[in-house]
């Protein structure tokens, strides 16, 4: 669990910087284009994947028990 958090983070920063990097400077087109395809996705699922693995205070006890009872 702690590797896949450190993986997130990284690939956050790292896709972070890459979309403000093509915000700011003028790149060529099919760089932007592939930072929009690959860039802005990875972004949204290692956000989604950091705020997901932080439990509630009242579920953090049902979590050990059962890890995932998601649906």
């Amino acid at each position: 669990m702690v590797n896949q958090k450190i993986a997130c983070i990284i690939l956050l920063i790292i896709s972070t910087i890459a979309i403000l990097a093509c915000l700011f400077i003028n790149f060529k087109d099919w760089i932007v284009y592939t930072v929009a395809i690959i860039g802005i996705p990875l972004w949204v699922l290692s956000f989604g994947l950091l705020t997901m693995a932080k439990p509630r205070a009242e579920d953090e006890e049902e979590r050990v028990k059962e890890p995932f009872t998601g649906y």
